[in-house]
């Protein structure tokens, strides 16, 4: 990239030298100092979870499953062919941590200010191997849209200078892949809701989204409460982030500055109204690429702004750093048929990913709005027969409502993956979630990996007799309401039924599927 700001202009004039023409410093550094606190956040995850998810002793443990890969593929080198990650060569509990623990220490690496593209090349394959051996825990959107951000995030920088300002400009042709990131995520969720729910197309759907979403969060009963009007107004806001605002992230610079404050506010909106784990924080990432350098000059602070100015003067160019680009953007070109042919295909489907490198994916989310919002809470008792007079006590939640004067905690951008797929599992049956079965014996054997999962133990000195699952119908109660309380309850069924440490079919069922007691 041609530079032809001086250092004295600058010092003059900031916010236009860095803007005329318009150039990525800024950009570059704000970009990557999210996404370095992004991927701290999902290794911390894994530092808290990922043993009692999928370790050794896990509740889907990761070597049965690389087993059953291996066995249907017909080998280790096909399965790691097929789900690329560090795990194929070693999947102790003791590997799990190493490798969460290096991703973290990378990742704050990142978030500091510091960062190259052979650090961001561990990065994004160390996130990678968790991805492809999480199995449903990591079944998520946001996983492969990580991963699709942090490969593009390997070329906006040179291969070993690891400075935040780097003698090498961004490539131009990254800026613009991350332009075409964007657009697919927004695009794709506001078509796979005009084309999914009718709750959408009405302009309701925020009549129920707030308290049947995922995780509520502190702020979430005020939304729901809010006027009609105002949350039909939401729902055409929705339409103006996520259908009109995309079609200028490619356009004029004014039109695309306000195409990614749009599509940036609307993504602080749901994060203050929910907690969607890091996925509004990880949509913001490529947003940023919509803003240049003459954006950021006038809102972050001048010294700031200053070193990029003099990195800019004394730019010089980098040919294998250009052709790089230029190549990853014919790989992304060829790989984004698919994709963008889904986009506008009437069976469009969201979150799936055509290339065992996740490099371009389809996004969506909430094509459709539950009306209702249901919970499945264990509970257990230390009485002789559990029976329905029975003293049961109920395992908490991090997050998800269980007790009714219970505030919803901030829990956003970190993930609480049980929380997350109990949510799921609500909505279906326990033959759809087998692995229920498994924290069901775990939790009658106080198993306290297990335990760690939960906010708490009812049973800290002796494990329970037996375990039993019930399924709740939450609502919101009415801010300011007499008794206090945060929501309203009824009781629908069993979900499990009680169990016991001894029960024949249940000890028969775990070891027909490899997690024998």
């Amino acid at each position: 990239m041609e530079v032809t700001n001086t250092s004295a202009q600058a010092r003059q004039n900031p916010a236009q030298t860095l803007s005329t023409p318009p150039t990525y410093w800024l950009t570059r550094f704000v970009l990557l100092r999210l996404l370095g606190a992004l991927y701290a956040v999902a290794f911390l995850v894994a530092i808290n979870q990922i043993v009692p998810l999928i370790g050794a002793d896990g509740l889907l443990p990761v070597g049965l499953y690389l087993k059953q890969i291996s066995a249907a593929l017909g080998s280790d080198g096909a399965g790691f062919l097929r789900l690329p990650s560090v795990f194929w060569l070693e999947h102790s509990d003791a590997a799990l941590l190493t490798v969460a623990w290096i991703g973290f220490g990378l990742s704050c690496v990142v978030a500091a200010g510091f960062a190259n593209a052979l650090l961001l090349t561990v990065l994004w394959f160390l996130y990678m191997s968790f991805v492809h051996v999480g199995q449903e825990w990591y079944g998520y959107g946001w996983e492969i849209q990580l991963l699709e951000t942090g490969f593009l995030a390997i070329f906006l920088c040179p291969l070993l200078d690891m400075r935040p300002f780097p003698k090498y400009a961004p490539p131009m042709p990254i800026i613009v892949l991350f332009r075409w990131l964007v657009f697919r995520i927004m695009l794709g969720a506001g078509l796979i809701k005009v084309r999914g729910d009718e709750v959408w197309r009405n302009s309701t759907a925020l009549y129920y989204h707030f308290e049947t979403q995922p995780i509520p969060g502190p702020l979430s009963r005020w939304f729901h409460f809010l006027p009609r009007t105002a949350l039909k107004m939401g729902v055409w806001f929705n339409w103006l982030a996520e259908i009109v605002a995309p079609l200028f992230a490619f356009g004029p610079r004014v039109a695309r500055h306000v195409a990614g404050g749009v599509m940036i506010l609307f993504q602080l909106n749901i994060i203050l109204s929910g907690n969607l784990s890091f996925l509004n924080w990880l949509t913001i990432v490529p947003a940023l690429a919509c803003l240049d350098d003459g954006f950021w000059a006038r809102v972050l602070p001048r010294w700031l702004v200053q070193k990029a100015q003099a990195a800019a003067a004394n730019a010089e160019e980098s040919k294998p750093m250009l052709v790089t680009a230029w190549v990853v953007t014919a790989l992304i070109t060829a790989l984004s048929i698919q994709p963008a042919l889904n986009i506008i295909s009437p069976g469009q489907i969201m979150n799936t990913s055509f290339d065992p490198l996740d490099l371009v994916n389809t996004y969506g989310a909430f094509g459709s709005v539950g009306r209702e919002r249901l919970n499945v809470v264990f509970e257990g008792t230390m009485d002789e027969a559990p029976s329905a007079q029975a003293t049961w006590k109920p395992y908490l939640y991090k997050g998800l409502p269980v007790l009714l004067d219970k505030r919803p905690p901030q829990v956003a951008p970190y993930q609480l993956r049980l929380d997350w797929q109990m949510w799921f599992a609500s909505m279906a049956s326990v033959n759809e979630y087998p692995w229920t079965l498994n924290l069901v014996w775990k939790l009658l054997h106080n198993d306290p990996k297990t335990l760690s999962l939960f906010a708490g133990n009812p049973f800290p000195n002796k494990p329970p007799r037996y375990i039993r699952a019930v399924l709740y119908r939450y609502t919101f109660a009415e801010p300011n309401n007499p008794q206090g309380v945060w929501w309203h309850r009824e009781r629908i069924s069993l979900w499990i039924p009680a169990l016991s440490a001894t029960n024949p079919q249940l000890i028969d069922y775990l070891k027909s599927t490899g997690w024998a007691p």
